[in-house]
Parts: structure tokens; C-alpha cells; sequence
């Protein structure tokens, strides 16, 4: 793919995070040089962990009350709060108190525009109130005389963690679209490929009855909630008969970052779960680092089989534009390929035993529902309840 030629004083050299979570923007543009010069953060545990994982970097704590970005900040990073946004959320959309921020945001646009904007949030965003969230902040892109292009893009293209989420990338003065678009892999990640149970498969075990997740050498999507109201990591069934959950540092190592990241959380007596939530509330610095190199060296996208979008039409799951003018990219959830790998190889910690009512209560959501999955699945659940009743007598 041809490469596309960038001026040098162009490329960033400066980066702003708000609503920067435990710090995956950061981690992903120091990997190619970028240094984080501000970050935002109002969560007390998340700031705990900026502060001392990245000791050097200026915290300021609410947004609301940010007068203005550094002079010299290039790109603008923004994890914007997606309670609002989610399919299992409040469902208001841009009126909800916590993703309405993403207007600050654009204030502080306002007040001095940057070469480079990355936005990122969840999928639904694009469908909730008929993609008013993604039809906002496209506008005030355009408004302020940006070109953008966004995507859907699942982690699996990266690590063994199935989590699609929408990054939009914008700039003044280049396309996005040679940023977020060019490189497309059509190998679907994490695909049971056999009637045999021969490789490890995670799910929600806090789900089952209309859900489960269920993916072959890849866990669900790390989360902050479930069904039954705890933030709890997915299990593992694995061929030998275990079902278990995996460690939290190797739950940090999915999502890309280095192992107990977030262990300072613990100098602060939170729960046992605090952590899990932070890690579920970040993004795959992976996906981000993708994107960050390719601003360094972006690959002209191929935009021939694309189409206007008509102003009726549903968002699809990938998009650029800008003046008002929208098309439809033709591109997968996988900007990469990578090679699957079994997930006994990957896990570097021993993974914690799901309890017997655990399995039980997932076992019994499972039977009573609706869910299809492969007949192999259901009998190592059955196995597995069985061998924990008789452990416990």
C-alpha cells in the first residue's frame, strides 16, 4: 500500500488527554515518541494511577473548568464518558450528564483548534436517538473546518479480547481517511471453527440467558458491568475441563497494558473489583498505538468502491467526510491480521476456579434461555457444575 508523504513540521509533537481513564492514549503515542503533555481525569483511583505510572505529566481533574489547551499541543485525545451512550447504559444519549462532555471538548476546540482529534466511544452510538451522538460531533468537526473519518474497529485485530469500538480521527490540514481506513483484513477473529472442543472459548458467565459471548481463543469484551450488576472479569473454558476466570494482570495485558498497571489502585483500599473496572473502562492501547503510528506514517485508502451516504440512511459502521459532504467506507472491523494464538499460550497467570454457583447460576440462565452456542460448550458447563458439587461434598 502506498505510503502517503508528510510534511515534517506537520507531524505531531504534542499530545492532550481528556477523560484520559488509566492512561492507554498515553502509553499508545509515547510508543512512537509523542509525549502526553496534559491529562484530564476526574475519576480519584483512575488519577491515582496517572499520577503514579506517569509522575511527570500534568492532571487537572474536571474538564468543566479547563480555561484552555496548552499553545503547544498538536493532537487532542478524548475517551469521552459512554453511560449514556451504551446499549446497556441510561440510553440518553447527548442529553445524559456524562456524555454530554463530549461539548467541552469542542469548547476548548473553540478557543484554539489542533491539527489532529481522536474521539473514541462505544458502537451503539451510532444507532441511539438515529446517531445523534456521531451526527454531533461530525458537525461540529465541520463547523470548525475539520475533515474526519471514523470506524468500527474490534480489538481482536490486535489482542485476544473481542471489543469493537468507534475511533474518529480529524484533522485541519490532512485525511483522516489515509489514517483510519487504509489497511483492511477480512480474517474474522475469534470464530468457533469446530464441532470438537479443542480450544480454549470465553463468555460472560454473568450472563447466559440471552447472551454469552462466546469466542474461540479470545475473551468477551472486559467490562464495568454485567447482568447481575458487579464488574467481574469473563471465564475461560478450556478443553482439559477448567472454567475459570483469568488473572487481573493478564486482564491488563489485553487490553495492552503493562502488567499491574493498575495495582496503585490498591494503595487507595478499594474493592477487589476497582481494578477490574479500570481496565474495563480503558481502551486496547493496542488499537490506539495502530492509529498513532499510523498518523507517522499514514497509507493512501482506497475510497473507489465507496458511496455518498443519503441524509434517511442509518450510520454504517465505518464513514468519512467533511464540508458537509458523507460517504460510506468499505472497510471490516479488522485494520490488521494477526495470527490466533491459543489462549493457554497467551495467559501468563493462573486463572481463579469459577466457583459452583458461579457455573451453577450460569448453567441454569443457559438452559432457561435462548442462547445458541455449540453442544460441546454446554457439556463442559454440565461437567464442570457436576465436578464442583462433588468437591463441595
Amino acid at each position: 500500500m502506498p505510503k502517503v508523504e508528510i510534511e515534517g513540521n506537520s507531524y505531531p509533537k504534542n499530545m492532550v488527554s481528556l477523560f484520559a481513564g488509566i492512561g492507554g492514549f498515553e502509553l499508545a503515542f509515547q510508543s512512537i515518541g509523542v509525549p502526553t503533555i496534559l491529562t484530564c481525569e476526574i475519576d480519584p483511583i483512575a488519577q491515582h494511577i496517572l499520577k503514579t505510572n506517569l509522575p511527570n505529566v500534568p492532571l487537572t481533574s474536571d474538564i468543566c473548568e479547563l480555561q484552555e489547551l496548552p499553545d503547544e499541543t498538536d493532537i487532542l485525545c478524548a475517551g469521552f464518558p459512554c453511560q449514556d451512550l451504551s446499549s446497556i447504559g441510561f440510553k440518553q444519549g447527548m442529553a445524559g450528564n456524562r456524555s454530554s462532555l463530549v461539548k467541552e471538548v469542542f469548547r476548548l476546540l473553540r478557543q484554539k483548534k489542533v491539527e489532529w482529534v481522536i474521539f473514541e466511544n462505544v458502537p451503539y452510538m451510532l444507532h441511539l436517538k438515529k446517531g445523534e451522538t456521531i451526527r454531533t460531533i461530525v458537525e461540529e468537526l465541520e463547523s470548525l473546518g475539520y475533515s474526519w473519518a471514523y470506524r468500527t474497529i474490534d480489538s481482536l485485530a490486535f489482542v485476544p479480547q473481542h471489543r469493537c469500538r468507534v475511533y474518529i480521527v480529524a484533522s485541519l490540514n490532512h485525511d483522516p481517511k489515509n489514517v483510519l481506513l487504509s489497511g483492511n483484513s477480512l480474517t474474522e477473529q475469534g470464530v468457533i471453527s469446530s464441532d470438537e472442543f479443542t480450544e480454549p472459548c470465553g463468555f460472560y458467565w454473568t450472563e447466559g440467558k440471552y447472551a454469552i459471548g462466546l469466542y474461540q481463543n479470545a475473551i468477551p469484551t472486559l467490562k464495568v458491568g454485567s447482568s447481575i450488576g458487579i464488574a467481574s472479569p469473563p471465564a475461560i473454558a478450556f478443553p482439559n475441563g477448567d472454567v475459570s476466570s483469568p488473572d487481573i494482570r493478564d486482564a491488563e495485558r489485553l487490553q495492552g497494558f503493562p502488567v499491574d498497571w493498575t495495582k496503585p489502585a490498591e494503595d487507595l483500599k478499594v474493592k477487589p473489583n476497582a481494578r477490574w473496572k479500570l481496565v474495563g473502562n480503558a481502551i486496547t492501547v493496542d488499537v490506539a498505538a495502530w492509529i498513532a503510528g499510523k498518523i507517522k506514517a499514514p497509507e493512501m485508502y482506497d475510497s473507489s468502491a465507496d458511496r455518498k451516504l443519503k441524509k434517511t440512511e442509518k450510520w454504517p459502521r465505518a464513514a468519512w467526510g467533511g464540508n458537509g459532504k458523507r460517504y460510506f467506507a468499505n472497510v471490516s472491523h479488522y485494520p490488521v491480521g494477526r495470527d490466533e494464538v491459543s489462549l493457554t499460550d497467551f495467559l501468563l497467570y493462573p486463572c481463579k476456579p469459577l466457583s459452583y454457583k458461579a457455573a451453577k447460576g450460569f448453567e441454569n440462565r443457559l438452559n432457561s434461555g435462548t442462547v445458541r452456542c455449540p453442544q460441546f460448550f454446554r457439556e463442559a458447563i454440565k461437567n464442570y457444575v457436576e465436578k464442583r458439587s462433588e468437591e463441595n461434598g
